[in-house]
């Protein structure tokens, strides 16, 4: 039974929304994130990144960067650049990309159902990392960026949606990368209620995307609960901010791997022990996407070639026959010495929005062989989760990514 809530959203103005939407904070680098805001200076990355506000002498970490955060953000609200919302209500959110539209239920989800698994995880979070966004959002006192969350398509929130979006948007607008934004939102009783309850029925929710972004609120909402100890469970430091998808709308690309060298191996050697564990073809120059799943593209020495996993390989273990956990377990592991992709530095990930080409760049610039994958299915990821597993690190790249700055919820 999940809690899934309305919330007195404190959201942009109409006119400034296109302005204000920001892609989340970990998409760029330092050098990207001020180059954005200089670009749009109402971007929410100056909330988000406020190391964008102060030269390169200054930590990303420096309590004073958290300090501008809040600051900033107090200061745009005051001066009216944001609405605040009195009235509890849900948001319809539709990204449009490529033609392909997904739209999801922006609103507040529980600390609660986290704790007790109703929410259900597939990766583990860095310490390292999930203490940034806890002191960002201690700091100014708001979740800033949403956690991308995903449930099994239900009819009676379709039907909600469905009616809802027979209206005029709040916000519609396109992103400068091309991605459609629309915006709804949902305040009558009835229909409240009626999604209230239409999530309670959910047993579980699963996190798509944001797993550091979901612990960090977590972690959070916990430590206001130890300096409030006759909390009662309704305070909003008890829920985080999510946008919930159905998961016959979501799409994952493919989340690709590039390697440094061939562990000392000559090109020759390389394939022999290639095709020791996959069948092997040569496809050519123009690149080669993998058109199902236990299909694989590599391209090495300007060729690419197509990999086919043994059947003797395959598995029906939720993790252990994933495409990417195969791969890591039968050649780079063995063959090219990549022990840990978390840590090692002969690895890199490359995300499918980046295109193939990226990695015959990549290839030609800095590394040796390059992995094109088929992309992780949204039920396989549901499977991993439900079996209380966790996928190996890099298993799935989500696009369209949610926009900070849209929705605030104030804890």
């Amino acid at each position: 039974m999940a809690a899934v809530k309305p919330f007195c959203c404190i959201r942009p103005r109409s006119d400034l929304a296109d302005r204000i939407a920001a892609l989340p904070y970990d998409v760029y680098n330092r050098e990207e994130a001020l180059e954005e805001v200089k670009r749009e200076p109402m971007s929410f990355l100056k909330i988000d990144r406020a190391e964008t506000q102060f030269g390169p002498e200054v930590d990303t970490y420096d309590p004073k960067v958290y300090q501008k955060a809040r600051a900033t953000l107090q200061k745009m609200i005051e001066d009216g650049y944001f609405l605040r919302d009195c009235d509890e209500c849900y948001f319809i959110y539709e990204l449009t990309m490529d033609g392909r539209a997904q739209t999801g239920i922006a609103a507040c989800s529980s600390i609660d159902d986290y704790l007790s698994g109703v929410i259900k995880k597939h990766e583990n979070t860095r310490a390292d990392k999930e203490e940034d966004r806890i002191r960002h959002v201690d700091t100014c006192g708001a979740q800033t960026g949403p956690i991308f969350l995903a449930y099994r398509s239900d009819d009676r929130i379709n039907m909600i949606v469905k009616w809802k979006k027979r209206e005029e948007p709040i916000y519609d607008f396109v992103s400068p990368d091309g991605v459609g934004h629309r915006v709804w939102r949902i305040c009558e009783r009835k229909l409240v209620e009626g999604l209230r309850e239409a999530f309670a029925d959910l047993d579980r929710i699963y996190i798509a995307d944001g797993h550091h972004r979901a612990a960090s609120a977590v972690k959070v909402g916990l430590m206001r609960r130890e300096a409030h100890p006759d909390y009662n469970g309704t305070e909003e430091f008890n829920y985080f901010l999510s946008v919930l998808f159905p998961d016959d709308q979501l799409m994952i690309l493919d989340y690709n791997r590039v390697i440094k060298d061939l562990n000392g191996l000559s090109v020759p050697e390389f394939l022999l022990k290639v095709k020791e564990k996959f069948e092997l073809e040569e496809v050519g120059t123009d690149p080669f996407r993998p058109a199902c799943k236990g299909e694989i593209g590599m391209y090495l020495d300007k060729s690419w070639y197509k990999l086919t996993v043994r059947q003797e390989l395959r598995s029906r273990h939720p993790v252990d026959g994933l495409d990417v956990s195969i791969l890591q377990r039968e050649l780079l592991h063995p063959v090219l010495n990549i022990q840990d992709p978390k840590t090692d530095k002969r690895i890199d990930f490359v995300g499918g929005i980046r295109g193939l080409n990226e990695l015959e760049r990549r290839v030609a610039a800095d590394s040796q062989v390059a992995f094109a994958m088929y992309p992780t299915s949204i039920q396989e990821l549901f499977a991993v989760a439900d079996a209380d597993l966790l996928m190996p690190p890099k298993s799935t790249w989500f696009e369209p990514k949610l926009r900070s700055g849209l929705f605030i919820h104030q804890i």
